[in-house]
């Protein structure tokens, strides 16, 4: 049994956006050596998630970012506060900070239309970083 871990780090540029990070994270899957197993996913801070999604309509992000916009209004919150990102912390609790995705044949289990998105919530950020843990054979 193997085991890797390496970190993915990530910049954004928008104060709520879908990052796809599918790219990066199939290249850790393969430098790992690992045909099969699980590949686990975990985005570091409390106002930043991971979502699997759609991967063929870029707009299938700015509607997850408008539909938790009007679930979670911002300015509403207790800890707005504090530093005026109530709403970011509960989305990204809504949603989770991590992922756990099948290794099959050295690669992602994903179906054809799945990708694995960075959800940033608070931003944007120079530095937003994914602990990424596979094992397996």
């Amino acid at each position: 049994m193997k085991l890797f871990t390496d970190t993915i780090t990530l910049s954004t540029t928008s104060e709520r956006e879908l990052v796809d990070f599918t790219r990066e994270a199939q290249q850790l899957v393969r430098s790992s050596g690992v045909q099969s197993g699980l590949c686990a996913l975990y985005a570091h801070g409390a106002t930043a998630a991971l979502m699997i999604q759609e991967n063929d309509d870029p707009n299938i992000g700015k509607d997850v970012v408008s539909c938790l916009d009007k679930l979670i209004p911002k300015g509403v919150w207790l800890h707005d506060r504090i530093d005026g990102n109530g709403a970011s912390h509960i989305q990204a609790g809504l949603i989770g900070p991590s992922e756990s995705i099948p290794i099959r044949g050295g690669t992602l289990d994903l179906s054809t239309w799945q990708n694995v998105f960075f959800c940033e919530l608070d931003g944007p950020r120079r530095k937003r970083t994914v602990a990424v843990t596979i094992v397996g054979d």
